[in-house]
C-alpha cells in the first residue's frame, strides 16, 4: 500500500471502530463480534507503530471503552475502570506467564474468575452505606446510575460487619439470567416490540432506563469481584473476595485460586463446556496475579494492568438450512447481504439472522439456495455463516447471485476500485438511504435533536412530511397533520420542534457530520471545518487542497469532490442555509502573548519530543503566528517532527519552504 492508503485505511479503522465502540457501550446494541473488534483493533494498534504521524488521538487503541450518554449525570472515577487484555488461544496464555515470571520470578499465584457477559459498576461505600453506582462509560468517568442500581436484590445497601473501611469501592458486573432475558423478550414480542439480541444487551439497557420502576421490574444479578480502597486492607486478592463475602456480597462460588499456568489451563478447558450448564452468560475466564505487592510490581500500560488478562472462548457453532438471501441498503447505499436460516439454538438464543457482509462473501462460500450451514457467534453477538455442508447440498439447487440492480430503487449498483462493497447511487431517491440519512443526521454526534428518534423519521417518510433533510426544518408548518399521527401529542411536537430550532445552534463541523458524504466521520469533519473555514470553500475545494489538510487522504477528498458535484445536494445546503445552519467554523478567540510571528504562517507535521502538536499550535497562535490547511507557495515554515508525512516534506522543498525543529520555532520566540 501507498502512504496515501495506508493513512486512508488507518482513518477508516479508527472511525470504524469508534462506533462500534459507541454501539456496544453507549447503545448497548453492539454490530460486530467481539473477535472481529480485536482483530481489528490489533491491525490498528500495528499501523499506528509502524506509522505514529498517522495515528489519530481519538484512536480506539487510546480508549478503554465507549462514549458517555447524555441522559445520567457524568462522574469521574477515583480509580480507572481499565479493560483487560484479550487473548483466545493457550499460546497467547502461556507468553502472559512467561512475562509475569521474568519480572517478578516463580513465586506466585494466578487466581481464575469468570467473565460475566454483562455491564460493568463500580460502587462507592462511604459508612457501610452505597452511595454511589457509576458505569464504566470511557474508563475515566461513567454514568450515575445509583437509583437503578439499588433496585437490583444482591446488592446491599447498607453493610452490617464492623471491620470495613469507612471509604472503598468495589466492582462488578450487572447481568440478566437467561430465563429471564426469554421471558422479557417474548413479552416485547407479544407488545409488537424489538427483542433484545441477548441477555448482555437487555442488562445494559435496562440499567439505563429513565425510569427506575420499571428497572425495578426487570430481574437483574450482579456478582462483585474486585476492591479499591486508599490502602490495602487484604495482601491479596483471594483474600480480599473472602472478605468481600464476609461483608455480605454477592461473589461467584466459581472462582479458583491456582498454583500455575497448567492449572489455569484446566480451569479454562472445564468451563469451555460447563459455561453452557450455568443460568447466565459467560465469554471467558479473567486471569489475574494473586498478590497485591506483585501486581503493584507488574504496573500498568496505558490501557489495561500487566497483572491480569482474560481469555475469551471460540464462538459456538450449530449446523442449519439457508432459506434465502435478502439485502438490507444502508444509509451511504452500501447493500448488504443477509442469510435468512431455518431457527436455531446457538449459544443460548435462537437465530433466524446471520450476516455475509459482501458480495466476496457469498462468492468464497459459494453459496446455493437451500445449503446446509455452518453458523457461529463470533464473540457470541453476531451470527455468522463461517462454511457450507458440501455433502448435504441438493444437485438442482440454485447459486446464489448477488443483484446488479438495487432492491429498492433498481438502480445499477456501482463498486469503486479497491473497495468490496456495492453500492446504490441513487442518494436523494432510494428509500433507506433517504431514511438513514435523515436519521444519522438527527443522531446525537451530528445535530442531537432531542425529540426525534429513528421510528418516528421512518413514520414522518411513510406519511410523506420528510424526504430530505431540510424538511425537518418545515415541520412546524405541518402541525396540524403531525397532530393526526397516533402517539404524537400536543407535548411530544412541542419539544420535537423545540429541538429541531435548538439544532440551528449546532457549530460547523457537526453540520458537515451530520451531512452523511461518505467517509467523512466525526474527527474527519473536524479537521475539514476547521482546515477549509466554510462549506462554500469546502464544495469548491480541489482535490490538492483537500489532501493538504492534515489527514484527508486521496479516497476522502474524492468522495467530497464527488458529493459536492451533484445538483441535488448543492439545494439542499442552500435550504439549510436558508434555515439559519451553521455552515462556518467559529475562529477560537486567542489571548496574544507577543506579536513576534505576527505576519508568518506555518504547518506542523510528524511527531515532537517535547510537545504535543496542539501545543505547538497553541504557542504559533498565541505569538501572533498564523497554522495553514497545506503546503503552499504563502508558506512561511514547516515545523518538521519525526516521522512526517514523505508527500508534505517533498512538497515543502519543491516549493523551497523552509524546515524548523521545535528548538527552532523556540528560538523565534526568543
Amino acid at each position: 500500500m501507498s502512504v496515501s492508503e495506508i493513512k486512508d485505511k488507518m482513518n477508516a479503522l479508527v472511525e470504524e471502530l469508534n462506533q462500534h465502540s459507541y454501539n456496544y457501550y453507549v447503545l448497548a446494541m453492539p454490530t460486530i463480534a467481539d473477535y472481529t473488534f480485536d482483530q481489528k483493533l490489533a491491525e490498528l494498534a500495528e499501523l499506528e507503530l509502524a506509522y505514529p504521524e498517522f495515528a489519530d488521538p481519538n484512536s480506539p487503541t487510546q480508549k478503554v471503552g465507549g462514549d458517555i450518554t447524555k441522559t445520567f449525570t457524568t462522574v469521574p472515577h477515583k480509580w480507572p475502570m481499565l479493560s483487560l487484555g484479550n487473548t483466545y488461544n493457550e499460546q497467547d496464555l502461556r507468553d502472559f506467564d512467561e512475562r509475569i515470571k521474568k519480572a517478578i520470578g516463580e513465586n506466585f499465584e494466578y487466581v481464575c474468575e469468570l467473565k460475566f457477559d454483562g455491564l460493568s459498576i463500580s460502587l462507592t461505600y462511604e459508612g457501610s452505606k452505597l452511595v454511589r453506582a457509576v458505569t464504566r462509560g470511557d474508563g475515566a468517568k461513567g454514568d450515575d446510575v445509583t437509583t437503578n442500581v439499588k433496585t437490583i436484590h444482591t446488592i446491599p445497601h447498607h453493610l452490617k460487619a464492623d471491620d470495613i473501611p469507612p471509604l472503598f469501592e468495589i466492582r462488578g458486573e450487572i447481568f440478566m439470567h437467561r430465563a429471564a432475558f426469554e421471558r422479557l423478550n417474548r413479552e416485547r414480542e407479544e407488545l409488537g416490540e424489538i427483542p433484545y439480541a441477548n441477555p448482555r444487551n437487555f442488562a445494559a439497557g435496562t440499567i439505563k432506563m429513565q425510569d427506575s420502576k420499571e428497572v425495578a421490574r426487570r430481574p437483574l444479578d450482579c456478582f462483585l469481584y474486585s476492591l479499591n480502597t486508599d490502602k490495602n486492607y487484604f495482601k491479596t486478592h483471594w483474600e480480599s473476595l473472602l472478605g468481600l463475602k464476609k461483608w455480605g456480597f454477592h461473589i461467584s462460588e466459581h472462582t479458583k485460586l491456582t498454583n500455575n499456568i497448567e492449572e489455569v489451563l484446566d480451569f479454562i478447558k472445564f468451563w469451555e463446556d460447563e459455561r453452557f450448564k450455568l443460568s447466565y452468560d459467560i465469554d471467558g475466564i479473567v486471569i489475574k496475579v494473586n498478590s497485591y505487592a506483585q501486581q503493584q510490581e507488574l504496573g500498568f500500560t496505558a490501557k489495561s494492568p500487566r497483572w491480569a488478562i482474560s481469555y475469551k472462548y471460540k464462538a459456538e457453532e450449530v449446523e442449519t438450512i439457508l432459506e434465502k438471501v435478502t439485502y438490507q441498503v444502508g444509509r451511504t447505499g452500501a447493500v448488504t447481504p443477509v442469510a435468512n436460516l431455518k431457527p436455531v439454538q446457538l449459544a443460548g438464543t435462537t437465530v433466524k439472522r446471520a450476516t455475509l457482509h459482501n458480495a466476496n462473501e457469498i462468492e468464497r462460500l459459494d453459496l446455493h439456495e437451500g445449503d446446509s450451514v455452518f453458523v457461529e457467534k463470533g464473540g457470541e453477538i453476531i451470527p455468522k455463516i463461517i462454511n457450507v455442508n458440501l455433502d448435504k447440498r441438493k444437485a438442482d439447487a440454485v447459486k446464489v447471485i448477488y443483484p446488479n440492480a438495487c432492491p429498492e430503487c433498481g438502480t445499477s449498483l456501482i463498486r469503486k476500485e479497491g473497495e468490496v462493497a456495492f453500492y446504490c447511487p441513487n442518494d436523494e431517491a432510494c428509500p433507506p438511504q433517504i431514511v438513514g440519512k435523515i436519521q444519522h443526521f438527527i443522531g446525537r454526534k451530528a445535530m442531537n435533536i432531542d425529540g426525534l428518534g429513528d421510528e418516528t423519521i421512518e413514520t414522518f417518510y411513510q406519511r410523506g412530511l420528510v424526504a430530505h433533510i431540510s424538511d425537518l426544518y418545515t415541520l412546524h408548518e405541518k402541525a396540524e397533520q403531525l397532530k393526526k399521527l397516533e402517539r404524537f401529542g400536543e407535548k411530544s411536537i412541542e419539544n420535537m420542534l423545540k429541538g429541531i430550532e435548538l439544532s440551528k445552534q449546532m457549530p460547523f463541523e457537526k453540520v458537515l457530520f451530520g451531512l452523511g458524504i461518505r467517509y467523512v466521520g466525526e474527527t474527519v469533519a473536524k479537521k475539514l471545518a476547521f482546515g477549509i473555514k466554510n462549506i462554500d470553500n469546502l464544495a469548491t475545494a480541489s482535490l490538492e487542497e483537500l489532501t493538504g489538510i492534515d489527514e484527508i487522504g486521496h479516497r476522502i477528498a474524492e468522495s467530497i469532490i464527488e458529493y459536492f458535484s451533484k445538483t441535488e445536494h448543492i439545494q439542499q445546503i442552500n435550504l439549510l442555509k436558508s434555515y439559519n445552519l451553521q455552515f462556518e467554523a467559529v475562529e477560537t478567540q486567542i489571548t496574544l502573548q507577543s506579536d513576534k510571528l505576527t505576519g508568518k504562517t506555518f504547518v506542523i507535521s510528524g511527531v515532537f519530543e517535547n510537545y504535543s502538536r496542539e501545543e505547538l499550535k497553541n504557542m504559533i497562535e498565541s505569538n501572533g503566528g498564523k497554522i495553514l490547511s497545506g503546503i503552499s507557495a504563502k508558506l512561511n515554515y514547516l515545523v518538521a517532527g519525526d516521522n512526517m508525512g514523505p508527500s508534505k516534506l517533498e512538497k515543502a522543498k519543491k516549493l523551497n519552504v523552509p524546515l524548523i525543529s521545535q528548538e527552532d520555532l523556540l528560538e523565534l520566540l526568543k
